[in-house]
């Protein structure tokens, strides 16, 4: 079965960036599960495991245009730390969700700490990060109505699974 929109694919898979750095893994004991075509996962990988199968293996590099976007400087600001009520201790690293401009929700780093200056930094992580990953197809089914109906799949190693 070839991988399209509504099926469930199971993948293992290693991420690196441009110097080989390993950002993120999956097992071949506990593959990856994402319902295609649902943009459960970034961009440049669905569309290159589109058509692929069980048993497939694949080296796919993804720009930042297919990924996570370029990093845009308009989201990094400095607050003061009143800002941050109930916090006791701020640390760089740190991560918090705001309001963003859409009325959602955003994830937000601390970038850095000086006096009661606190920058903040609302790209995601990866923005402006070419992603190399190695991927291997482990499994492609059908997607369950329950499945389709939630936009995810399902079990385990499920993205998005509740």
């Amino acid at each position: 079965m070839q991988i399209g929109s509504n099926k469930v694919v199971s993948i293992a898979y290693t991420l690196t960036d441009e110097e080989g750095r390993v950002i993120d893994q999956s097992s071949e004991q506990a593959p990856f599960a994402y319902l295609h075509g649902a943009s459960n996962i970034i961009p440049g990988l669905e569309k290159a495991l589109e058509g692929k199968q069980a048993g497939d293996e694949l080296e796919v590099k993804v720009t930042p245009e297919q990924a996570y976007g370029e990093r845009d400087d308009s989201l990094v600001h400095t607050l003061n730390r009143s800002q941050f009520q109930g916090v006791d201790e701020l640390e760089v690293g740190m991560q918090f969700h705001a309001g963003g401009d859409n009325g959602g929700m955003q994830v937000v780093t601390i970038t850095a700490i000086d006096g009661d200056d606190v920058v903040i930094d609302a790209n995601h992580p990866l923005a402006g990060v070419t992603l190399n990953f190695q991927v291997k197809i482990h499994e492609v089914r059908d997607a369950t109505p329950e499945e389709l109906d939630h936009g995810h799949a399902h079990g385990a190693g499920a993205a998005n699974d509740h």
